[in-house]
């Protein structure tokens, strides 16, 4: 066959996360060298146990078999003991009843719509909307469930962009999902930049001005994505930051794209979702959750939501924007049926009066203060580092810190990677998720178990201080 041209968007998107420090790091580990992977927010990767309830009735509906079994241990102690609670048994029938053909079926192209009933009536609990506010209540028809949050993100892109003029608003740093797919379909990547002295925060000057600067380019600014709580500085928006991108989409006609998959991930700070935010006006919202994130950690399922609010107007068809999402869903059937049921139990979680209440709410606990105390660890260790710095609320998976000092002549990436090499620890270069000019940084995810990282961070704190005064 002779040779062909390819997509050369495809050629020049960059996916830091998966890039060249982690693709050594797996030739090292092949070599025998011990690698700790902390460049990616994959948490049963490092050794986080799923959480029991969630396995449970995972486990019945992909084998309803297993059903009467259970039943008959819990009604009959003598014959042996069930390790699975009443509820599990009792929710696995509902879901199977409600799901008619099991796991095992294509669903509607937007994912069973009692799933999303559900999704819509969590939002509205988590937002504290009552029946009063009818107006405010979400919609599960506007609701589609999809494989991961990455997967709803991509299909409001591909959307909005039309050509290379088409801009959309990210904030820098920000998670390459974002950059690789404006790329990807062939639009223009704008950024905007938090500021990391006052904690990532965000005013109408930063984005006044990085909107002045894409008009001046003749850019066609759609739409700002926010991530909150954010990768990959882990800063958790305060209220004014997220007033203050909420009035500037409304007086500049943009969508919001609002990812939201770390919400609950804040170690006693505070989340205001978008929803809430925007509240009567009616500025496009589209808001990201997923599993693989939180206390739960499911990332290989990849179960996630995607909510649609005052959904835009489009002039070159009169086919409602609603419609053409679905018309682009139904192109992949629908989302993976086990990652539908995992969105179910994330916003069913089990109530106080069940019996699978306590060991769920003890295990939720025991995660989320294990993450925080990591992260307390590492952050406690940079201050053993000369020229280390680090902003904003602990929250999300992730710690950013910046470099203040690093020898003429080097990098953040060059920096990571003698990090990795001489002692293991796979971080990423803050170059590949965008950072302000002339400054350097690297983003660790805080998983690895508590003695693991014990171990290592004095090796970190050595290196770190020899390194710098080369």
């Amino acid at each position: 066959m002779k040779s062909i041209i390819v997509n050369q968007n495809v050629i020049d998107l960059e996916y830091a996360v998966r890039g060249p420090i982690p693709q050594r790091a797996a030739i090292l580990k092949q070599q025998g060298k011990k690698i700790i992977p902390c460049n990616i927010g994959n948490p049963q990767a490092l050794g986080q146990k799923p959480i029991t309830f969630y396995r449970d009735v995972l486990s019945l509906l992909e084998n309803p078999s297993l059903i009467n079994k259970e039943k008959y241990l819990l009604e009959n102690p003598i014959s042996g003991f069930s390790n699975i609670s009443n509820h599990a048994i009792d929710l696995s029938e509902k879901l199977l009843t409600k799901m008619e053909t099991g796991l095992g079926a294509y669903t509607d192209s937007k994912g069973h719509y009692f799933i999303r009933e559900s999704i819509a009536r969590f939002i509205d609990n988590r937002d504290d909307i009552d029946s009063s506010k009818m107006d405010l209540q979400s919609n599960p028809d506007n609701i589609f469930l999809t494989d991961g949050a990455s997967e709803g993100a991509k299909a409001i892109l591909e959307l909005l962009i039309t050509d290379k003029n088409d801009g959309i608003m990210i904030p820098i740093p920000q998670y390459p999902l974002y950059s690789a797919t404006i790329k990807r379909c062939g639009g223009t990547q704008i950024n905007y930049y938090p500021d990391e002295d006052s904690d990532w925060a965000l005013n109408k000057e930063i984005l006044e001005d990085s909107l002045k600067k894409a008009k001046a380019n003749k850019i066609n600014v759609k739409a700002i994505v926010v991530i909150n709580p954010a990768n990959p500085t882990g800063a958790i928006l305060d209220s004014d930051s997220i007033m203050q991108v909420v009035e500037f989409a409304e007086n500049n006609d943009l969508a919001i794209i609002a990812d939201e998959v770390y919400q609950e991930n804040l170690y006693g700070g505070k989340f205001i979702s978008f929803a809430k935010a925007v509240g009567y006006r009616k500025i496009p919202l589209f808001s990201l959750h997923s599993v693989s994130k939180g206390f739960y950690g499911e990332c290989g399922q990849r179960g996630g939501y995607l909510e649609v609010r005052y959904p835009p107007k489009i002039s070159n068809t009169d086919i409602p924007f609603i419609n053409l999402l679905f018309k682009l869903s139904s192109v992949n059937l629908c989302s993976n049926t086990v990652g539908q049921a995992m969105i179910y139990l994330m916003v069913n979680p089990p109530l106080a009066d069940t019996d699978a209440y306590d060991k769920f709410n003890l295990e939720k606990i025991s995660i989320l203060d294990d993450l925080y105390l990591k992260a307390t660890l590492i952050r406690e260790s940079f201050k053993e580092m000369q020229g280390v710095e680090c902003f904003g609320k602990i929250g999300a998976l992730y710690l950013f810190p910046r470099l203040n000092k690093l020898p003429s002549g080097t990098n953040d990436f060059d920096y990571c990677m003698s990090l990795l090499e001489e002692t293991g620890l796979c971080v990423v270069n803050g170059s590949g998720f965008g950072q302000k000019p002339g400054t350097h940084h690297l983003r660790i995810a805080f998983l690895p178990p508590k003695e693991l990282l014990k171990s290592v961070l004095p090796d970190w704190v050595d290196f770190h201080n020899r390194y710098i005064s080369q």
